[in-house]
């Protein structure tokens, strides 16, 4: 994995990048590559690359190029499928120098242009620069697995992995945008192309976009999901030998497809405990497995890691974190993931990504993408229950299976039957809209739209943002089933923009750590859409499907413990004593009022009530979420706004070419 960046002239009067700019920018990503650093500059264009070495270690170097130097690619990320791809070329009569994945890339647009990106399997940003077309090419892979941003200002483009890099030009203005923020206070993350900064954009997944010396020339979706369930499979059991296979490919692919020990998260649950199963035997011998464990009992997985550690036999790695160690780290979590959060759970894994590098690995499997190919969030199962309700709104018995949701929570929504079935109750008579699977976290997540200023508030007083996103959908969404409907926009916001971003890449890049998802395998995520909704949501029972596989590599009580997400200690970590100094720092009414976004009273009312709270009484959900929203908002205006982010440039890079 790595960072790219670059500076690409689009009007005819722009100026060229100059050297210092582009090293600036590199440097600002040296944390997602420390291993070398390489530039590119001509009169128009400048890339830049800053290398965590996976795949080719002698000879991958980038920014790279094809034989007669008129296309130059910077990439960051994987293409698992590369030997094939590369043995396909060479039938062709492309000739390679290298044995990476990347020249794959340059040999496959020469062949097929934009098309090229259909055939990729991995998890990709790439940024590919055609001196003799004129053209800048950006793509991002189909779930956004790697980020990429993008500002066009003054005649330029400006590209990069993070948004820091962009903050290096000096003349790419640093503002938070209300709207935004108020995706993250509604969805969890905002939704691409929208970011939480005016005027930067992200790339959207699945995407390629094209400069020329005019501007945009193209933006179009290459892949977009279909969920078209197919009767091929006789059974369940069918279905579940086909997931199988698919699976042991795409761990297969993913753990041995790379030149450095490749090692695996294990948190306890079904998904990551067969991915890591899966890479035990695709390796054939023991290897690195690393779990989070936690000093709050509610929150920890122990048992069950350590019954599949005992059953693997693996190498196992764990650390134990606490409330403290969330409140002293989080203001460098918030570097990393550029924008708020209303969980603190990224923190802990920024931890575990440490720990995963100083034991000398690059490289990690994880479970992510389960939940959402089959179906495994208990939104879904809610859903599905209030449905069955709505076609007996005044039942009493139906909204009683809403007590089967939530059983890890503390405080669970369906705990005081009255207020979860006032609370789950609304709206029912939309159930066949789309929407309906998700309209109640939104509202309860817009609900802290309270904390805004009056400034922010008007700023996003034109905006239905469920309404917008619902608009944005494919118009085979409203064709597809309720669950795929649901699976969909889970997709679309908690996955790309939340658990793949500020949970996923940040975290694992803070510490130039590579995850790779074996569940997002371009030929897993095409068999789970294909597949039934009851093979994975069978009534109530959740991965159905996965459950069934698990069961020939795991314990039977990992495999059939309820589902438990990953969580971590919220609002709590940041009250009581030992509480750092820089609390007080970002929420005092100077602060508040100096990033514009929070009105300075609502902020008092809200930290003073948290301060009152006696030691063990819980938050409430909305409180949680407060607390963590608002302290990250004003972190990330002071990091990135109030003062600009420190850069080290890269100096006597490994590859340098300039014409």
């Amino acid at each position: 994995m790595c960072g790219i960046a670059g500076v690409v002239a689009i009007s005819a009067t722009a100026a060229g990048p100059d050297r210092a700019l582009l090293a600036r920018m590199c440097g600002a990503l040296r944390h997602r590559g420390p291993d070398e650093f390489g530039l590119y500059r001509d009169q128009r264009a400048g890339l830049a690359h800053a290398r965590l070495s996976i795949i080719d270690l002698a000879s991958g170097q980038q920014p790279l190029t094809n034989e007669d130097e008129t296309l130059w690619l910077v990439f960051n990320g994987e293409i698992f499928n590369y030997l094939e791809l590369r043995e396909e070329l060479q039938a062709a009569g492309h000739r390679f120098r290298t044995r990476s994945d990347t020249e794959v890339i340059v040999h496959a647009y020469e062949q097929w242009g934009t098309d090229a990106f259909e055939r990729f399997n991995g998890q990709w940003a790439v940024a590919l620069y055609d001196r003799r077309k004129n053209q800048l090419v950006l793509s991002r892979d189909r779930y956004g697995v790697r980020p990429l941003y993008y500002v066009e200002q003054d005649g330029r483009l400006y590209f990069a992995s993070e948004i820091k890099a962009l903050f290096a030009a000096p003349e790419v203005p640093r503002a938070l945008d209300p709207v935004g923020i108020a995706e993250v206070f509604t969805f969890w993350a905002p939704v691409a192309p929208r970011t939480v900064f005016q005027g930067v954009r992200e790339l959207e997944p699945g995407h390629v976009r094209i400069y020329g010396s005019g501007g945009v020339l193209q933006d179009r979706a290459y892949w977009s999901p279909s969920y078209a369930p197919t009767a091929r499979f006789g059974s369940v059991d069918e279905a579940a030998e086909a997931v199988r296979d698919a699976l042991v490919q795409a761990v297969s692919l993913r753990m041995l497809r790379a030149d450095v020990p490749v090692g695996s998260y294990l948190s306890g649950g079904l998904d990551s405990s067969l991915v890591a199963a899966l890479g035990r035997a695709a390796l054939g011998q023991r290897f690195h497995t690393f779990s989070l464990r936690f000093q709050d009992a509610e929150f920890d997985e122990t048992p069950y890691q350590r019954q599949v550690v005992e059953r693997l036999g693996t190498e196992h790695h764990e650390i134990v974190v606490s409330r403290g160690d969330i409140a002293g780290l989080f203001p460098e979590v918030v570097r990393h993931a550029e924008r708020p959060m209303l969980r603190t759970a990224p923190a802990p894994l920024f931890l575990l990504s440490k720990l995963v590098r100083d034991t000398g690995i690059k490289v990690v499997l994880t479970g992510e993408g389960a939940d959402e190919m089959f179906a495994g969030y208990d939104i879904f199962r809610e859903a599905k229950i209030r449905r069955f309700w709505a076609k007996q709104p005044g039942s009493t018995l139906r909204p009683r299976l809403l007590e089967r949701l939530y059983p890890y929570l503390a405080r669970s929504p369906v705990n005081q039957r009255a207020m979860a079935r006032q609370f789950f109750g609304r709206d029912l008579a939309s159930a066949d809209r789309p929407g309906f699977s998700h309209t109640p976290r939104w509202t309860s997540t817009a609900a802290l739209f309270r904390l805004f200023a009056p400034q922010t508030k008007t700023s996003v007083a034109g905006h239905d943002l469920p309404a917008e996103l619902l608009a944005a959908v494919p118009p085979a969404h409203r064709d597809w089933s309720a669950l795929a409907q649901a699976q969909h926009l889970e997709c679309l916001t908690l996955l790309s923009g939340y658990l793949l971003s500020t949970q996923g890449d940040r975290m694992l890049m803070a510490n130039s750590v590579e995850g790779r998802f074996p569940f997002l395998d371009k030929d897993v995520v095409a068999l789970a859409n294909a597949l039934p909704d009851e093979y994975k949501l069978h009534v109530l029972d959740e991965k159905h499907v996965l459950k069934r596989i698990g069961a020939d590599f795991l314990p039977p009580e990992v495999v059939n413990r309820p589902k438990q997400p990953y969580r971590a200690p919220d609002a709590a970590s940041f009250f009581g004593d030992g509480a750092p100094s820089w609390i007080d720092d970002v929420t005092s009414e100077r602060s508040v009022r100096a990033a514009g976004i929070f009105e300075p009273r609502a902020v008092a009312a809200l930290f003073a009530k948290g301060r009152a709270r006696a030691s063990d009484a819980p938050f409430s959900n909305a409180d949680n979420m407060g607390v963590v929203g608002v302290l990250s908002t004003q972190l990330l205006h002071q990091s990135f706004v109030a003062t600009a982010p420190p850069i080290q440039p890269v100096t006597a890079p490994r590859t340098l070419v300039e014409r």
